[in-house]
């Protein structure tokens, strides 16, 4: 039962092979034994299991669908009405939001089972799951690794089998590289596409939700169900949901023209068991009838240091909210305002987040605000650029998602730079508001390689549908970790 898809799972309930009950419990106890990996912060059995048995009325009476008893798991970045919603901080460890968020909502609506919330890198800022204040996830391939971030308790529960799907986010690849480094499926959709109302927010202008599972055929499932438009989002956009299963038709790589951008391939800093896993996926796809066409993206090595310039800064702005007066951690025995300003964010923010918020204040700080905010704007829409020259000539771009495997936990703690260059092939995507993937395409020494597929805006169907068909020709999506159950 566990090494089953959504699509196999939703096969079976449907034949009566099992039931969303017996699902759900075995579930329940795959989250218990696999408590080492520390992918959760929250579980929810006794909500799991009457939602389960709801689940199973309704498929009796033939109202399910094909979502109906599925049990997943929540980034612990959406609110769940009156579940607590921490983020991973201290600040929010005793939040119980009055409301579910619009993902929430619409994964609830199609019939999923919640079995619990997700652990995270703290507000999302982290590319190794090490910042939460619920300590570190570790990668189910080797537990002496990180699972990478910030969505690294969702990638890792996936790539254990303890749930068939999870949802995550994607600030500057917080879906995509957790992926690739636990060897399953991650899908950013283009920005404005999921609304992010109730998604507790990082920097704005980037944040989008989206799905992990382990094919494409089952983030189709996933973001069939949590697309759609949300008037409580201003950047939300109306625009009709496409059936994106009907999309998955085979042979879509044939005649599909596949851009290889030259600053992705051989690029510095790239493991050479990376390039060697993306020869390989780029021959499986040729081979498979796409046609390869070289392309460049001259603004790449822009993307990092334009990031951590415009992220900080709507950071800073976002997490001011955070003041202990309203909700939240609040300090004890202020002896005034300032002092209960300063202590409770003091004590209720970890290191990497009040890092992000002071860089962020410094560069909208007046001075400074032409200098490094509004030229990293100006910068941004030149990469934006770089993509709509790329995509006059291909269909989608491909090229690795990470430039190696998962490093070992505390390896790049005290070196944020490092870190940050994590995220170097997934950040420009999110400052052009693209939408993009991550498939598994390979395995060095033992630990997974991902495969990124960038697609034009509102373009899922076809990145999926090119995903999906790799799949066919390929077993990697397939592999998983050695784990006692």
């Amino acid at each position: 039962m566990h090494d089953r898809t959504i699509a196999e799972l939703s096969a079976a309930l449907q034949k009566g092979d099992c039931s969303s009950v017996e699902l759900v419990s075995a579930t329940l106890k795959a989250i218990e034994d696999a408590e080492a990996l520390n992918a959760f912060i929250t579980v929810l059995p006794e909500q799991a299991l009457e939602a389960a048995a709801k689940a199973d009325q309704l498929r009796a009476k033939g109202q399910a669908g094909p979502l109906t008893g599925i049990p997943i798991a929540h980034k612990d970045i959406f609110c769940t009405h009156d579940v607590r919603t921490s983020c991973a901080s201290r600040m929010l460890d005793n939040f119980a939001p009055p409301y579910d968020a619009f993902v929430v909502e619409q994964l609830q609506a199609a019939g999923t089972i919640c079995v619990g919330k997700t652990n995270m890198d703290e507000f999302a800022m982290g590319s190794s799951n090490e910042t939460s204040w619920y300590g570190p996830v570790r990668n189910p391939w080797d537990q002496t690794r990180v699972p990478g971030g910030s969505s690294g308790g969702s990638a890792a529960a996936v790539a254990a089998r303890l749930v068939p799907a999870a949802t995550g986010t994607d600030t500057g690849g917080s879906i995509r590289q957790p992926a690739a480094l636990t060897g399953i499926c991650g899908l950013k959709p283009t920005y404005g596409r999921i609304s992010r109302y109730g998604m507790i927010a990082f920097a704005s202008s980037l944040d989008q939700a989206g799905p992990m599972a382990t094919t494409a055929e089952d983030l189709a499932m996933m973001l069939q169900a949590m697309a759609g438009f949300d008037s409580r989002d201003s950047t939300c956009v109306d625009q009709p949901v496409p059936n994106y299963q009907q999309a998955l038709k085979p042979g879509a790589l044939k005649g599909l023209r596949v851009g290889l951008p030259k600053e992705y391939f051989n690029a510095e800093g790239v493991a050479p068991g990376v390039q060697a896993a993306m020869e390989a996926a780029i021959t499986t796809m040729r081979e498979a009838g796409a046609e390869l066409v070289e392309i460049s993206l001259p603004n790449t090595e822009l993307a990092v240091p334009v990031y951590y310039v415009i992220a900080p800064a709507e950071a800073s702005s976002n997490l001011s909210r955070f003041d202990g007066v309203r909700y939240g951690y609040r300090c004890e025995n202020p002896v005034d305002l300032e002092d209960l300003y300063k202590r409770s964010r003091g004590e209720g923010f970890g290191e990497e987040v009040k890092r992000r918020i002071m860089i962020g204040t410094y560069a909208l700080s007046a001075g400074y605000f032409d200098a490094y905010y509004l030229k990293a704007q100006q910068v941004r829409r030149m990469i934006r650029d770089d993509f709509t020259r790329a995509f006059a000539d291909v269909d989608v771009i491909a090229g690795p998602t990470a430039p190696s495997t998962a490093f070992s936990v505390g390896e790049k703690s005290d070196d944020p730079v490092q870190m940050y260059l994590s995220d170097i092939f997934t950040i420009a995507v999110n400052l052009a508001g693209l939408p993009a993937l991550s498939i598994p395409a390979g395995l060095d020494n033992g630990l997974p390689v991902g495969l990124q597929l960038i697609g034009q805006y509102f373009d899922e169907g076809r990145l999926l549908a090119a995903a999906h068909d790799f799949q066919q020709h390929s077993d990697w999506h397939t592999r998983r970790p050695a784990m006692d159950r």
